[in-house]
């Protein structure tokens, strides 16, 4: 059976590129499928103290933290559409000076979005002495969909997004480099039910599947297309 060069070669390139796609595509589940397990690892285990050293987030996210200080509400920040349980609304973001020194930012909970007015805040109340918080490290605050700069423009009360970095440059504090995820409650009415962490496992194993799957048509197809030849050819 006489096999034509190019069309084998394309037909090799195709298989090579999409098992190793399926390939990557497992990697990536193991590699969430560790994390989950790291995650509720910590969920166990001790909450670790925060203080003015800088943590790098690699090493604290997902962890359970304490960090004890006074809220600084003159530097706080609603980010906005967040609904909970379809009804619209902010979370309220705000730093923390911490006690012996550095800060670090609290995403303190969910707020409810005033209908009539969107720019009027809701009444909830913050401690005004010294506070322990209890929560999960996190990158940031939750990031939603905004194009381009969108409505996380500096120095506005209400915001789409908050950037850890271009934040501590704002305002000239020193800020912990990740966001705490507040879960303990010091009686100021915001919601706190957050959502749980989901990896998309499922997902990529869906995509390595089809990788393969798609390796696995290319083979077909090419032994089909040399069968048909060869009868061609006699």
């Amino acid at each position: 059976m006489k096999i034509r060069l190019v069309p084998a070669l394309l037909i090799l390139i195709v298989m090579a590129v999409t098992i190793r796609l399926g390939f990557w595509q497992r990697d990536r589940a193991h590699q969430k499928e560790a994390l989950q397990a790291h995650i509720e690892q910590y969920e166990h285990a001790p909450a670790q103290p925060i203080g003015a050293q800088p943590i790098p987030v690699a090493s604290i996210e997902y962890h359970r933290v304490r960090a004890v200080g006074r809220f600084l509400p003159e530097h706080v920040v609603y980010l906005d559409n967040r609904p909970y349980r379809d009804q619209p609304g902010f979370y309220v973001v705000m730093p923390l000076a911490l006690n012996g020194g550095g800060y670090v930012l609290v995403n303190r909970g969910w707020l409810p979005r005033n209908m009539d007015s969107r720019t009027t805040i809701a009444p909830y109340s913050t401690p005004s002495g010294d506070v322990t918080i209890e929560g999960i490290a996190r990158a940031n605050a939750s990031q939603a969909f905004e194009l381009g700069e969108g409505g996380s423009a500096a120095h506005q009360p209400i915001r789409q997004n908050i950037d850890v970095g271009a934040f501590a440059k704002e305002t000239g504090l020193a800020l912990q480099p990740f966001v705490i995820q507040q879960t303990s409650d010091d009686g100021d009415t915001l919601v706190r039910d957050w959502p749980v962490p989901t990896m998309g496992v499922d997902t990529n194993y869906g995509y390595m599947f089809q990788w393969w799957g798609m390796a696995a048509a290319a083979l077909g197809f090419g032994l089909y297309a040399a069968r048909r030849a060869a009868k061609k050819g006699n």
